[in-house]
């Protein structure tokens, strides 16, 4: 049974039933990846008016006016500011703002669009790609978009020795090559059929050749200050505290309404809705489930819940006893209940998962035969595997993450009823990265964005052993069989094709359990009432582009 609590009021996005086609890794849920629902509500689109024509308002006959400084209360900091350096949502939230991709995905249909830096393009052989670039487009630096920014850019990512976090997005170029000024041909090394997809990531955001070189120079820092073509320019990190994005009066498109974007680090949940009931911010990023009716009942705000390509899961370290038997990673996911999880903790924003992808992803097999909830049938299985009297693990979380720390400890009930005695370990942010990266835990609590909307990138990444560590597949899972199929699929070119691959995959990874997937979560903001088209895209980003507001928040209210 799926059920989908949302908020009735959504501004700027509204999405279409009939989404199919699109991680990272995701803290505040890194990742890195929205859907139809028989449940969904029809989305309604309220009109707010102001009579006021102050600073950054809207004037009287309803058009929107320039101005302001927008303020964004976000959970967690950015990481780096080089595309190519993290593949946090956090960091990507920001870049987006500066960096601009090849290809776009339409925020409503998450279609490829070629709204970005690419006017055209085309597969000219199973191997070969060519990119027609729009002309006159400059970056933040002042230097003109050509074909050999695109060909720096990528041969940067999968520079061996910058052993970048986003290589493996990329790994399958062998060549990136300006046939003239604004031609750009893409070969890779097997034909690889969501080439577009990777395209649409934002760690494939073009970076300015000449800013490249001055980076290596040691003339500036990259991963402080972003140099792309976006329609706002770095103006100043303050880490710890604040990050600055201002208008790029330059910009090829259409400019931005906001003079400036302001990115308050506030951690602490209550925090964030305080400075939203304040009139300080105008959005408060993550609200946790449990705060969402207090966002609700505010005079001066809105919750945008949308669902998202964002997966939760429990990974087993299946190189280790007990979770290298199978037998043993079944019996434990029969025991948890997904459903419970869902309604318990995420209070109904959200849906169960039975597998790795959502409906929003290509390649989403919705008769799906999922593993189910019967801990009399899990008692059995360990009994089977030589564990009838139970045994002890470790389950980990991520510190300042409430809503893990909750699904832990219903995690840890569940399994107790069946003789496994979880003992939960709270880790720091980055220690956990890099120690469930190197297999020092038993299990874990994580994240997945399947931002490219395909797939591949919510499989290969996880699943594949190629990915052992912080690629992605931090369970260590390794499946010969389920190797083969995912190598297949990303070479196949007909969609139905790699759909009945995909369909395969995702059977044998449910059976095999090599994680539990609880719950495809949505994304849920307290918007300000005073903020226009605020677009939240489904892979965790956000849309400023059209975005204005009708009154400033106050900068020092908190």
């Amino acid at each position: 049974m799926k059920r989908y609590k949302r908020s009735g009021y959504i501004v700027g996005v509204t999405l279409a039933a009939s989404l199919v086609l699109a991680a990272c890794t995701d803290d505040s849920d890194v990742e890195e990846g929205a859907e139809a629902d028989e449940s969904e509500e029809e989305a309604e689109e309220e009109d707010d008016e102001d009579d006021g024509d102050s600073d950054g308002g809207e004037e009287a006959d309803g058009e929107p006016q320039e101005g302001g400084d927008f303020l964004i209360s976000m959970s967690g900091e950015p990481v780096s500011m080089d595309p190519h350096a993290s593949n946090d949502n956090q960091s990507a939230k920001a870049r987006t703002l500066m960096y601009e991709t090849l290809l776009n995905h339409n925020s409503d249909t998450l279609d490829l669009e070629t709204t970005g830096l690419a006017e055209s393009y085309e597969q000219t052989d199973d191997d070969t790609w060519v990119f027609e670039l729009h002309e006159g487009v400059h970056f933040h630096n002042g230097e003109e978009l050509t074909a050999d920014d695109v060909a720096a850019t990528f041969d940067r990512v999968l520079e061996e020795d910058r052993g970048s976090e986003a290589a493996f997005l990329f790994e399958m170029i062998e060549s990136t090559e300006a046939v003239d000024d604004y031609t750009v041909e893409i070969t890779t090394e097997f034909p690889f059929a969501p080439l577009p997809a990777h395209l649409a990531h934002n760690a494939a955001g073009i970076m300015s050749e000449a800013a490249i070189e001055e980076d290596e120079a040691g003339d500036i820092n990259l991963e402080i200050e972003g140099v792309g073509t976006g329609p706002f320019i770095f103006e100043e990190w303050n880490q710890g505290d604040s990050l600055t994005v201002t208008k790029n009066e330059d910009y090829w498109g259409e400019e931005a309404y906001l003079d400036s974007v302001t990115f308050e680090i506030v951690g602490e949940d209550l925090t964030r809705v305080s400075m939203l009931e304040n009139n300080e911010t105008h959005v408060a990023d993550l609200i946790q489930p449990n705060l969402v009716e207090q966002v609700e009942a505010l005079d001066n705000a809105h919750l945008i819940a949308e669902p998202s390509l964002s997966l939760t899961y429990v990974g087993f370290n299946t190189e280790k006893e007990p979770f290298d038997d199978v037998r043993v990673r079944q019996a434990i996911s029969l025991a948890v209940d997904n459903e419970l999880l869902v309604d318990g903790v995420y209070d109904g924003y959200g849906e169960a998962a039975y597998g790795p992808i959502n409906e929003l992803v290509f390649g989403y097999d919705d008769d799906l035969e999922d593993i189910g909830y019967d801990p009399e049938e899990a008692e059995e299985l360990l009994a089977e595997a030589g564990y009838e009297d139970g045994f002890e693990t470790t389950l980990w979380m991520n510190d300042d993450n409430p809503v893990r720390e909750q699904t832990s400890e219903l995690i840890q009930d569940q399994l107790a009823d069946i003789g496994v005695d979880v003992s939960l370990e709270n880790v720091e942010w980055g220690a956990y990265l890099d120690q469930t990266a190197e297999g020092e835990h038993d299990m874990f609590v994580l994240g997945w964005v399947t931002v490219t909307g395909d797939a591949d990138y919510g499989m290969y990444s996880l699943f594949h052993s190629d990915n052992f560590g912080a690629p992605g597949n931090r369970s260590f899972y390794e499946n010969e069989e389920v190797d083969d199929l995912l190598d297949e699929a990303r070479e196949e070119e007909d969609e139905e094709t790699r759909e009945e691959l995909y369909s395969e995959i995702q059977q044998i990874l449910v059976d095999e359990a090599p994680m539990i997937y609880t719950v495809f979560d949505e994304l849920r903001v307290g918007v300000a009432d005073s903020a226009e088209n605020f677009i939240q895209h489904p892979n965790g980003t956000w849309d400023l582009s059209e975005t204005y507001i009708t009154e400033e928040a106050e900068v020092d209210g908190y």
